[in-house]
């Protein structure tokens, strides 16, 4: 089969290797469409350490064409959407069969979007933060694939005032098509905000941002964590001022759930899926890439050139 690999020398190169094998509670996914995303810069950037050379890639699209033991032999031909370890670069790959989604009617380049990201945006939501009619919610990175789904699941939630922070002015542009009430540029963040207080802010951000957006929740307001894209620099927080004000920093991590407790990840994963099919969560792919040109992809990513979702044609 052919797959991408990441190299000892940090290079991407399309080879062929041999197709994988399932083992057990695993399935092989003949691959049509993977999805890229935040990990695989961290995973190129040494930040994840893995053997190398490796095949990269966390989520793919496709059918599955064999099980390993004890998994439904009757989920042969099965058109699935899954979240992986690794591999999915590459014609087919493995996944866990809870991991891995039936995705009925919806087109194979649309599951392929969800990914980590969908699960992640609907479990900042509704899980961590549990977002509330009413509330106000700010959204950093809010032009990437889960601010945009993240603003969605928060209006459906019932929140009342949503604000998202971008990089950019074209950023700004994008995002706006998802419903936000106010976009700010990042270095408008927080100083144009004014008195304005939030009762949840999702943060990939970390640092001074992280800071920022303690001191910008409400009274029993949620900060949730879930990446360090500017920093890896330890955020220091005082827990008696938090307690005091009764504002709380929450950390969410989809790779340490999958390993923990998948089925929870699972269902988060099954209801997102669920309101992209009914058409009440809209996925934007805005991005679609070769085998070939996979070292391009995950650079613009890098360089925050990209916005909404991007996917790598497999098949």
């Amino acid at each position: 089969m052919k797959a991408v690999v990441l190299d000892t020398d940090d290079h991407y190169r399309v080879a062929e290797l041999d197709e994988p094998t399932p083992g057990p509670g695993q399935v092989a996914i003949r691959v049509a469409y993977a999805g890229i995303q935040w990990g695989d810069t961290m995973v190129r950037d040494g930040h994840f350490s893995v053997p190398r050379p490796f095949v990269p890639g966390f989520e793919a699209s496709g059918h599955i064409v064999a099980v390993g033991e004890g998994v439904d032999a009757g989920r042969l031909g099965e058109p699935v959407t899954a979240l992986t370890t690794a591999g999915a670069y590459a014609e087919v790959v493995l996944a866990p069969a809870l991991l891995t989604l039936s995705t009925g009617d919806m087109s194979l380049r649309t599951a392929a979007g969800l990914g980590w990201g969908a699960p992640t945006a609907y479990d900042l939501i509704n899980t961590a933060a549990q977002v509330r009619p009413g509330e106000r919610v700010l959204i950093h990175a809010a032009a990437g694939s889960v601010g945009t789904l993240a603003t969605q699941f928060a209006r459906l939630a019932g929140a009342d005032r949503i604000v998202g922070v971008v990089g950019t002015a074209d950023r700004a542009g994008y995002a706006a098509q998802f419903g936000y009430d106010q976009l700010l540029l990042r270095e408008e963040f927080p100083t144009k905000l004014g008195d304005d207080e939030f009762d949840v802010i999702l943060d990939p951000v970390g640092g001074p941002t992280r800071h920022a957006g303690l001191e910008q929740l409400a009274a029993h307001g949620r900060l949730v964590a879930y990446g360090n894209l500017a920093t890896y620099e330890p955020v220091l927080a005082n827990a008696n001022d938090l307690l005091m004000n009764g504002k709380s920093l929450l950390t969410y991590n989809s790779n340490l759930l999958s390993q923990t407790y998948p089925e929870r990840l699972a269902d988060s994963a099954r209801r997102a899926l669920g309101l992209v099919a009914d058409g009440q969560v809209r996925m934007d792919i805005t991005a679609e890439y070769e085998l070939g040109d996979l070292a391009m992809a995950v650079q613009r990513l890098a360089e925050g050139a990209t916005h909404g979702k991007s996917i790598l044609r497999v098949a």
